[in-house]
């Protein structure tokens, strides 16, 4: 009950009020091993709540610590929750889940953010937004002290992944990574999050975006870390590769339509080009450049169909929300149509090689004009497999959208 009675003491309600009542916001502050700031942490965001005449809750989301956290936490009030499962994303999942209230604000209990800023999330969701984003960067009006960023992060990471996403994504944000960051209870319940690492801040930003989420920045000012005892738990090259892979992951645009184009654009062209043997700055372009450019084609083709598959399993899965031009593609591109394409391009490939296969009858099997017969055995093995592909993969994307009725 001491816990109990701390946390009434700056949220201005009885300790029996507050077991039973929902508050208005909820911080939640992912913790391993955080003696050293921990304590700052709490009593900075209780004093803030309290000037501010805010209504909430603290929760520490402890991931195994054995430092004495869990004791200084329960000391000034705050709510434990055990969360066995290690990680970031699953310390974050199992607080919020434990939080009560209708705006949740997660931070890092290492003192580099100031809690005593989060009136000003809590200003921004009142206005109607539902995720609030913290930056530190001066590009979004925020500011990073001497020492409080590794160079690195700073002029490399952080900039490069915010640009990522905004160009990937449109998320009106520059900092994505920012640790300080406030959420409405519904919009978190919309978004199914997964990632139970670093990548949680970003699937949280991402599928803000993907879900329509009204998305608002806070400048906020980033502190030197507070912790003496042990480094930061962040790690540069595994967790950037890692935020990477989610990017591409949760872009089939970006990892296999928009490449497929450029290699199929560029197949098209090779094909002008080599077919009638046209010269280039000097250069003939013969049946090397149009097996290399039937090649292109292929690949591109591949990549295409990855991207139909990716983003229809992603949508049955839950990971993505429904996509119009998707159901649009579905409601004309059926089995039927499909196979129909397919076979046509098989037969007509299959055509083509059984012409150069008369000639070389026609000459009793000997020697043919290369350049004259690759140009049909080419396309004809181009158009066989493009067909081939179409037909596997008419049956393949129709049992994925299965689920979809």
């Amino acid at each position: 009950m001491e816990h109990q009675r701390a946390n009434a003491a700056f949220s201005g309600s009885s300790a029996a009020d507050t077991a039973k009542r929902s508050p208005e916001v909820s911080v939640v502050m992912p913790c391993l091993n955080e003696a050293d700031t921990l304590g700052t942490c709490i009593e900075k965001a209780q004093q803030a709540m309290r000037e501010h005449g805010i209504d909430g809750e603290i929760i520490v989301a402890d991931n195994g610590s054995t430092d004495g956290s869990i004791e200084i936490a329960q000391r000034l009030g705050a709510r434990v929750v055990r969360i066995a499962a290690r990680g970031y994303g699953n310390a974050l999942m199992g607080g919020i889940a434990a939080a009560r209230g209708a705006f949740i604000i997660m931070g890092d209990a290492d003192d580099s953010y100031d809690f005593g800023e989060i009136p000003r999330l809590v200003d921004k969701w009142r206005e109607g937004h539902d995720l609030v984003q913290g930056c530190r960067l001066p590009a979004g009006g925020g500011r990073v002290l001497p020492g409080a960023m590794p160079w690195l992060h700073r002029w490399l990471g952080n900039p490069l992944f915010s640009f990522m996403v905004r160009r990937m994504y449109g998320a009106p944000i520059h900092d994505v990574y920012c640790g300080l960051r406030g959420f409405s209870r519904e919009l978190y319940d919309r978004l199914n999050l997964r990632c139970t690492g670093m990548e949680f801040a970003v699937e949280m930003v991402i599928k803000s975006c993907m879900y329509g989420a009204r998305i608002a920045e806070a400048p906020i000012t980033l502190h030197p870390d507070g912790r003496t005892s042990h480094a930061p738990h962040l790690r540069t090259f595994r967790d950037g590769w890692r935020t990477v892979r989610f990017y591409l992951m949760y872009s089939p645009r970006w990892l296999f339509l928009i490449p497929g184009a450029v290699l199929i654009v560029l197949g098209v062209v090779g094909y002008a080009l080599a077919l009638p043997g046209i010269q280039v700055f000097g250069a003939t372009l013969d049946v090397h450049t149009l097996l290399v450019a039937s090649l292109a084609m292929l690949l591109g083709y591949q990549s295409l169909l990855f991207a139909l598959f990716t983003k229809t399993f992603a949508i049955t899965e839950g990971l993505m929300p429904r996509d119009r031009r998707l159901e649009a593609f579905f409601r004309h591109a059926r089995l039927e149509r499909g196979l129909l394409l397919g076979g046509a391009s098989f037969l007509v490939g299959l055509g083509l090689i059984a012409v150069a296969w008369n000639r070389w009858r026609l000459a009793d099997f000997g020697p043919l004009d290369y350049g004259s017969t690759m140009r049909l055995v080419i396309p004809g093995t181009t158009l066989a497999a493009l067909g081939f592909q179409t037909v596997l993969s008419s049956f393949f994307v129709s049992i994925l959208g299965m689920a979809r009725k």
